[in-house]
């Protein structure tokens, strides 16, 4: 199988991923073969396109698929998509009055419901293609919608057995509501924008007379819904006010000044008041001073009767003619540029208002209690462990979650009311004028809301494998095994999934009700100037362009080379680059060595041979590779057994091995066929460990491997095993000696590069070498040594005395001296030398300092740390050499 000169992504991927799926590769098999580790997607919005954050966690629950699979397990990643309620519905809308200048209400619930379904047929599965361009290796056999028939039975039977037990229940709260698109709107689709706004100072009559007390806001449209004032009550400025009255301006309506420890002193005037029905701080206020709740807003964002003057104005209409009027009463004291967060819907773009509605809402706290335990008792762990905090912390506080939506596209709550409205929520429809279930009268309708997006997805593990019904799916894969999922859904979307399993899967053992075992929070992929990618800000980067200009593979290795555990990852798109680099050198090593294995096929596939120090060394390391990069996957640090991977191919394999064992290629005998049966083993092996991290490009190479020793693939890479490797294939002593020689050779390659000399110029080295291990390797591979690093003469003494006029290196145990010729002027190397140690001085003093600051040891995260102190001392040897070598020139 004949490669091209160059690796052309595009020529292999579209074929080899039909190949995979016209094999089955991602279906496990129909009956149990080995145990099954499951992964279900985090489901997109069927609105949704891959995004860079979609493309960073799919490539990493796609290694980890691959992974398992490799190892023999019936490996499960089951894809889907979420119907997104609101995102979907607004697409709709906008589509349909641009299209047919036509509102929904027009249309009609029921027709308008059949558009977006039309829509989502044409649209919905986009996402899930482009996923595919990625190389994700899911089992789309199985792939789900939260809105299809049977996840609708899931959510109507969760939502009914909730309402049996008391855990859901109808009432007024405090809300996110979108005025734009009129329904209740999440906490995850809400974004707190920052604004420039103006703080208004309003004076409040004292009732009675005798002065003011001033107040100030950011959002004097909402004063004709205010029922108190609060001071802190250890500001001198107003303790003599507190308990007395106010008289609120327009409404004439007198309120309590309270006194409240929460208030800030320093903000404002140190007053504030008090809007229970439009603010979440003032509703937690108004509940602990019992104030009553004025409502001053309709659901379209207009002033309501409650408004007295300002009725049917809109909020920035109301704000303008109210500041208008407090001036002209001589109650608006001032006003003041003012720079504050503000909720922002995530889909109309509209100011999100707190608003008091009557809603569905999910009792939280009695599901809490076995989530919690799930974590204290270690049943689901977080990686990285910090994360577990948030999780905690969140459920340990929990509030009620609203669940109940103002939409016509989702699942419609299923509650039916008789003419008295006593409700029933039914697992079947039922028909206008049919008996209630408790109370006989006749059923005259159905509630109009729909259900949160989130009360179909926190079901998705189960009702995936065909809950509420005892399937076999469900009982061979559930509970999974890896959640990976961005930080800001750890309580939206996880906590839930865990309280949904424990309070639902009432038919398994407890300890086997928790959907997943580990939670894996991956980092967020921020621009080259570490700020969060979005449409808005212009900022981000497609995966898709970089997929089409770099290939899938060198997309996912490079976001996996560039993410450390722990840490975001700031990404431009020339870092994309690292990842194609790196499937060239692979792509150029294969072609090489299948040249020579192809040259001939039987010695690499023949019994061992008389093996070369290389050959030993190179085998070893591979084995060290193996076993290392099995564990950073079992251990879910990817970067890790990446980075180790990369390391292993780019330096171990193709600059070193590959360099030693050119020439014995070329001599042929048995030195070329025990390098021959050395590269079939270990380009084999590389390209097993490679495939999770770059599927495509090994599935290739790994045909062309066994083709070119005369022997086809046994099968496909996508379901081959799993490297395994033994102690009794490390060779300690191979390593040893071979690091020796990278030592030596790689402190003449430093000296070239300090002294700006020729890589291929022909150098002497004499070399200080007290060890007699040393002296012995270097002896057995005087050969190797100067070939790799171009040296006339070399020269290994137990003790050797600097020549003049001579740079000098440093190698485990030994000096290296190298004389320099009349092509180096020594006079001018010295000055750029010192300049050159000058800055370093002035780099390890920074270190020093940085690293003595208790703040930065105790802030930052351990990584951070460690990987200062490993910068401080590469400089320090820097230096360290450059002052060396300075000291023996003139």
């Amino acid at each position: 199988m004949e490669l091209d000169p160059r690796y052309d992504p595009h020529a292999h991927e579209g074929a080899i991923y039909q190949a995979w799926l016209a094999a089955g590769a991602f279906t496990p098999p129909a009956e149990p073969r080995g145990e099954p580790f499951v992964i279900m997607i985090p489901p997109p919005n069927v609105t949704g396109v891959l995004h860079m954050g979609h493309a960073l966690n799919g490539t990493l629950q796609d290694i980890v698929i691959r992974t398992q699979r490799m190892r023999g397990r019936d490996a499960l990643w089951l894809p889907g998509t979420d119907h997104a309620g609101i995102a979907t519905q607004a697409v709709v809308e906008k589509k349909l009055y641009a299209e047919e200048k036509k509102t929904r209400q027009e249309l009609g619930r029921e027709a308008f419901v059949q558009r977006i379904w039309e829509w989502k047929e044409e649209h919905g599965s986009k996402i899930l293609e482009q996923f595919r361009a990625l190389g994700s290796s899911c089992d789309w056999t199985r792939t789900r919608f939260t809105l299809e028939p049977h996840m609708s039975r899931a959510v109507r039977e969760a939502f009914v057995r909730l309402f049996e037990k008391g855990l859901v229940y109808r009432g007024a709260r405090l809300v996110n509501w979108d005025c734009v698109l009129e329904t209740a709107v999440s906490d995850d689709e809400v974004e707190m924008v920052q604004l420039k706004g103006t703080l208004y100072h309003i004076r409040y009559p004292l009732a009675g007379g005798g002065g003011h007390v001033t107040v100030a806001t950011t959002r004097p449209e909402t004063l004709v819904g205010d029922t108190g004032v609060a001071v802190n009550p250890a500001d001198e400025r107003y303790r003599a006010l507190v308990g007395k009255t106010c008289v609120l301006p327009f409404v004439e309506r007198e309120i309590p000044i309270v006194g409240d420890e929460t208030v800030e002193a320093g903000f404002g005037s140190g007053a504030v008041k008090i809007t229970p029905g439009h603010d979440p701080a003032d509703y937690e206020r108004g509940t602990r001073f019992r104030l009553p709740i004025v409502n001053v807003l309709e659901k379209n964002g207009r002033m309501n009767e409650n408004a007295g003057p300002f009725r049917g104005l809109s909020r920035e209409e109301a704000r303008k003619r109210i500041v208008q009027e407090l001036e002209a009463r001589g109650l608006l004291e001032k006003s003041e540029p003012y720079v504050h967060n503000v909720p922002i819907s995530d889909r109309s773009k509209s100011p999100i208002e707190p608003l008091v509605s009557e809603q569905w809402f999910v009792k939280m706290r009695p599901l809490a209690v076995p989530a919690i335990a799930a974590v204290k008792t270690g049943k689901l762990a977080f990686r990285p462990e910090r994360w577990t905090k948030v999780y905690l912390d969140w459920l340990e506080n929990v509030q009620d979650w609203c669940i109940s939506r103002q939409l016509w596209w989702g699942h419609r709550i299923p509650v039916f009311y008789d003419e008295d409205g006593v409700p029933a929520a039914t697992r079947e429809d039922l028909p206008l004028g049919a008996k209630h279930p408790r109370t006989g009268k006749p059923i005259v309708r159905q509630d109009e809301d729909v259900l949160d997006t989130w009360a179909s997805s926190w079901l998705w593990p189960f009702a995936t494998l065909g809950w509420p019904d005892k399937t076999p799916d469900l009982a061979r894969f559930y509970p999974t095994h890896f959640m990976s999922t961005a930080r800001e859904i750890i309580y939206l979307w996880i906590a839930r999934m865990v309280m949904a399993g424990y309070e639902l899967l009432d038919h398994l053992p407890l300890e086997q009700r928790c959907p997943f075992q580990t939670c894996y929070v991956h980092a967020t992929v921020l621009d080259g100037k570490g700020k969060r990618m979005s449409k808005s800000a212009g900022n981000g980067i497609d995966p898709l362009d970089m997929i089409q200009k770099y290939g899938a593979d060198a997309v996912r290795l490079s976001l996996v080379l560039l993410t450390r555990e722990g840490q975001d990852v700031k990404l431009s798109e020339d870092r994309f680059e690292m990842g194609r680099r790196f499937t060239n050198k692979l792509w150029n090593a294969a072609r090489f060595t299948f040249g020579h294995l192809a040259a001939a096929p039987a010695e690499a596939r023949a019994g061992d041979a008389a093996l070369e120090l290389e050959d030993r060394w190179i085998r070893s390391r591979l084995a060290h590779v193996t076993q290392g990069v099995s564990r950073a996957l079992d251990e879910y640090r990817f970067n890790d057994g990446a980075t180790e991977l990369y390391r292993f191919v780019w330096n171990d394999l193709c600059d070193w091995y590959l360099e030693l064992v050119k020439s014995r290629l070329e001599q042929g005998g048995a030195t070329a066929a025990a390098a021959r049966r050395t590269l079939f083993a270990v380009l084999d092996g590389a390209l097993r460990l490679l495939h999770p991290f770059t599927p495509f490009q090994t599935e290739v190479l790994w045909r062309a491997l066994h083709a070119a020793v005369g022997a086809g693939a046994p099968g496909m890479l996508v379901t081959a095993p799993w490297p395994v490797a033994t102690e009794s294939e490390l060779d300690a002593r191979a390593e040893e000696e071979m690091g020796v020689l990278q030592e030596l050779v790689g402190a003449v390659r430093s000296i070239r590069a300090l002294t700006m000399t020729a890589d291929r110029k022909p150098l002497a080295a004499h070399v200080s070498a007290p060890g007699e291990r040393e002296r012995r390797v270097l002896a057995s591979s005087a050969a190797r040594a100067k070939a790799l690093a171009c040296l006339s003469v070399l020269e290994v003494q137990p003790s050797a005395t600097r020549p003049p006029s001579s740079a000098v290196g440093v190698a485990a145990g030994m000096e290296v001296f190298v004389p320099l010729d009349g092509d180096v002027n020594l006079s001018e190397l010295a000055g750029t030398l010192a300049r050159r140690a000058e800055k370093l001085e002035k780099s390890l003093a920074a270190a020093d300092a940085k690293l003595a600051n208790p703040g930065f040891l105790k802030g930052a995260d351990p990584e951070v740390v460690e990987a200062e102190r490993a910068r401080r001392d590469e400089t320090a040897r820097e230096h360290d050499l450059l002052r060396r070598n300075l000291a023996g020139m003139g």
